[in-house]
C-alpha cells in the first residue's frame, strides 16, 4: 500500500513516540527524510539518527532528546505543506515560529535548510513544517 504522505508520518511518528517517552523511533527511511532529520538535530531538537540498510529502502532511526524533568523537547511540531495544498513562500515571507523560540523547516533549491539558514542565505522555498 502507498503512502500519500511520507513525511507528515515521520512527524506524526516522532510526535507519538515523544508523547509515549520512547527512546528512539523507528521510520522507512528516504533522502529527504534524512535531511529532516539532519535540520532537527541542527536544531537540536533530536539527539542523533542513524540510517540502517536493509533489503528494502533503509530504516531511519531517530533518537529522540528529553529534558532534565523527562519532558519530550518537542512541544508540537505540525505539517505546514501538503501534497493537496503546497506553501511556498519568498525568503521575506519566511514564517517566525513563536516568535523565534520555534523553527520553520523549509525544502528550498540548497536542500532542507531551517528557516534562520534560509533568512541569511536569503532563500526561500516550501514549508515543509513548524516545530517548537
Amino acid at each position: 500500500m502507498s503512502m500519500t504522505d511520507p513525511i507528515a508520518d515521520l512527524l506524526t511518528r516522532i510526535r507519538n513516540a515523544g508523547t509515549a517517552k520512547h527512546a528512539r523511533v523507528d521510520v522507512p527511511s528516504s533522502n529527504v527524510k534524512v535531511a529532516i532529520a539532519t535540520a532537527l538535530k541542527e536544531l537540536g531538537y533530536i539527539k542523533n539518527f542513524k540510517v540502517i540498510s536493509d533489503d528494502k529502502q533503509g530504516v531511519l532511526r531517530i533518537y529522540l532528546r528529553y529534558d532534565d524533568d523527562n519532558t519530550h523537547v518537542i512541544h508540537e511540531i505540525k505539517r505546514v505543506s501538503t501534497p493537496g495544498r503546497r506553501v511556498y513562500v519568498g525568503s521575506d515571507e519566511i514564517p517566525q515560529v513563536k516568535n523565534g523560540l520555534g523553527a520553520a523547516i523549509l525544502s528550498t533549491s540548497r536542500g532542507v535548510l531551517n528557516d534562520v539558514a534560509a533568512r541569511e542565505g536569503k532563500i526561500g522555498g516550501e514549508v515543509i513544517c513548524t516545530i517548537w
